[in-house]
Parts: structure tokens; C-alpha cells; sequence
């Protein structure tokens, strides 16, 4: 395992991808040691089993330490009893009790890529227990369609395609005012203006604000490339009041000092997670699920829908590689589609109260006679 982290590190992989390979990979190694199976020894009926066992196992929930120790008859905290029912706000389920396709489909990809970068080595089974995918030939007419035309693993699932996750301008509104300090209205501010993912505005310094160019500089994610953007007046004067804040509170000062800090002291650059758990708090009040990373789908969907702005422009705010990926926010949303249907029941239900005029030379009379019209 050790060589193949290298062998990603070696690609430039950044410490979130290599972490995210290592979890799949933790997985499969358990699955195996309940087998007595070591990895070197896996068969593709090992392969196909555990791709079966991802389908129906739930996943393991991590537990409060309130709840820890807590009797097994103890009611089950309420994220879990919420696991896959629509949120009466956002109209999204929460994460189900059960493995996504997209949790599936990651983990096949990295258990093939793996047993492929140890065939090459020389140091693993000579056959990838992951196959790739049947040709369409190969494959018989009841297996359908999309199976026949699949690309990747064998075992692959499907992902199915989702629209991108926008919050409506009024929820938005809400999620805004249920914030208590300046600090979290700043980077909501600047996450919807400038669509920086959520890892990539934390890793501004206090050198990298322009708030007379209204430009912000970032980390990319993918390139690790320094790239300024732009963002909206409201975000910087957000940005301003919290630095006020914070600097009379005793936050380091300096160019090279992080940008986003915690409110209490020992004053800690603010992580990921830390941003998230404000965000949750705001939920709590609204009863909502929002995401920090819906909040990079709105600014997205904002500008890509703007006519006066260019989509190529969009592209480089941002830091998409292909133009296709930002074509995907072009589509209504599914708050905007279902207005629009409900428009056209009602603009339905207005036609059929119309009466219907008779064509010329009928005699309404004689049409009333003779389909009880009135009576």
C-alpha cells in the first residue's frame, strides 16, 4: 500500500485524494479480513462479493460521545432516524443508511486502479480482481442498454445524473440572516459571489484581499495554482467588519497569516470542518441540510445563467478544466422547474373555465339544446 501512495503522491496528487484512496482501500481490507483473505490472494469472486455486500451493507454511523455507552434500546439520534427522508426545506433526503453510487462507483475505481499499478509492478495477482467493463458485444441483450454501452469497471455502478444543487434566492436570504457573526457572513458572501470551493477560501492569507480591485486570491484545488477572483462589494465589506473584529481580539496580524480564523481563544486558523459545523448551526435554526459546497452550485448557476456573461469566463472563475462541466449548470434548477410546471397547471386550469365559442354560422341556442349546456 505504501508504494502505491507513493506512486500517487509521485502524480501530484494532493493529501484529500490520497486520503480518500486510503479509505476505500481500508474498506476492502476489512471486507477480505473477514474472508482470512489477504489482499495479494483476491479473486474476482471476492471482487463481485464485495461489490454485492456495498449494495445492501449499511455504513457505519459515526456516533455522538453523548450517545456513546448509551443502552442499545436508547432511542437512535435523530440524524439517523432522518437517514434518506426529504428535508421539509431544501426537499433534499438526507444521506441514507446505505452506500450511494457515487461512494460505490469511487471505490471500484480505486481498487481497480490499484490492482492495475501492482500488475505492472510485479507484485500482485496476475489477474486485477476488478476487470474493466465487457465489451457491448460480449455482453447479452437482457443486460440491458446502458450495461451494454457502459465504460470503466465491471462493477461499476451506475450514477445516476443529478441537477446541480442551488439554493433559491429567498432560502438563501434566510440562511444569511440565521448567521451570528461577521465572520461566517463574509465567507458565505464571497462562497456565492466568487463560487471558490469551500477547501479553497480557507486557504486565503491576509495579503490576498484587494477590495479595491474586488479580488480575492485562492488556492485551486485540483492545480494548487494561486488564482485571484472576483467577488461581489457586499463580501468585502462583510470582510472588512470581521477583520475589524478579530484584530481588536488579538488575531495575528500579518501578510502571510491565514485570513479566516476561530472566534475563541487560542485563536486557530478556521479547517474545513469548523466551517461546516457553522454552516450546520444555521440549519439547526432553519431545519434545513444545506452544504457548503451548495452554496459553490449557486454561485455557479448565478453566472452561468447571467446573458451578459461569457461561459468561457465562468470556466476560469471556476476552475473548471473542460467547458462541459460548466454547461451543466446552464439547466433550470429543480426549484425553477417546478415553478414553471406549476405555472402551467394553473394556465391549464384557467383555459378549461374559458367557455367555448361557437364556430360562425351556429347558433348557441341549438349547441345549449343539444349538450344540456345549463342545465
Amino acid at each position: 500500500m505504501a508504494a502505491f501512495f507513493a506512486e500517487l503522491q509521485a502524480c501530484s496528487r494532493p493529501a484529500t485524494t490520497i486520503r480518500s484512496y486510503g479509505m476505500d482501500l481500508l474498506r476492502w481490507w476489512r471486507f477480505l479480513a473477514g474472508w482470512e483473505v489477504g489482499w495479494d490472494r483476491a479473486t474476482r469472486q471476492h471482487a463481485r462479493d464485495f461489490a454485492r455486500w456495498m449494495q445492501t451493507a449499511p455504513k457505519p454511523a459515526p456516533i455522538h460521545w453523548r450517545h456513546r455507552g448509551a443502552d442499545e434500546m436508547s432511542p437512535a439520534p435523530a440524524a439517523r432516524r432522518t437517514a434518506g427522508v426529504p428535508n421539509a426545506v431544501t426537499g433534499r433526503p438526507g444521506p441514507g443508511r446505505l452506500y450511494s453510487e457515487s461512494t460505490r462507483a469511487h471505490c471500484e475505481t480505486v481498487l481497480r486502479s490499484f490492482y492495475a499499478f501492482h500488475l505492472e509492478e510485479g507484485t500482485g495477482p496476475i489477474i486485477n480482481p476488478f476487470p474493466a467493463a465487457r465489451e457491448r458485444r460480449r455482453l447479452p441483450m437482457a443486460a440491458g442498454r446502458s450495461a451494454r454501452q457502459s465504460a470503466g469497471g465491471r462493477y461499476r455502478p451506475l450514477v445516476p445524473h443529478r441537477l446541480p444543487r442551488r439554493i433559491p434566492d429567498g432560502h438563501f436570504n434566510d440562511l444569511f440572516a440565521a448567521l451570528r457573526h461577521n465572520r461566517d457572513r463574509a465567507l458565505l458572501a464571497f462562497w456565492v459571489s466568487n463560487g471558490a470551493r469551500a477547501s479553497e477560501l480557507l486557504t486565503s492569507r491576509q495579503r490576498d484581499p484587494l477590495p479595491g480591485e474586488q479580488l480575492l486570491g485562492v488556492i485551486r484545488k485540483g492545480t494548487a495554482a494561486f488564482q485571484q477572483l472576483p467577488s461581489s462589494p457586499d463580501a468585502f465589506v462583510w470582510l472588512l467588519l470581521y477583520q475589524h473584529e478579530a484584530w481588536r481580539a488579538g488575531v495575528p496580524r500579518g501578510g502571510n497569516e491565514a485570513l479566516w480564523w476561530t472566534l475563541r481563544q487560542p485563536f486557530r486558523p478556521l479547517t474545513y470542518h469548523a466551517a461546516r459545523a457553522m454552516l450546520n448551526r444555521a440549519n439547526a435554526l432553519l431545519g434545513a441540510n444545506w452544504t457548503l459546497h451548495d452554496l459553490r452550485h449557486t454561485a455557479a448557476c448565478r453566472m452561468a445563467r447571467d446573458p451578459d456573461l461569457a461561459l468561457t469566463d465562468v470556466q476560469w472563475v471556476l476552475g473548471h478544466a473542460h467547458l462541459s462541466t460548466t454547461q451543466i449548470y446552464l439547466p433550470a434548477g429543480r426549484d425553477e422547474i417546478v415553478e414553471a410546471v406549476r405555472a402551467h397547471h394553473e394556465r391549464q386550469a384557467r383555459l378549461a373555465q374559458v367557455p367555448a365559442v361557437p364556430a360562425a354560422g351556429y347558433r348557441a341556442e341549438s349547441l345549449n339544446d343539444l349538450f344540456g349546456v345549463g342545465r
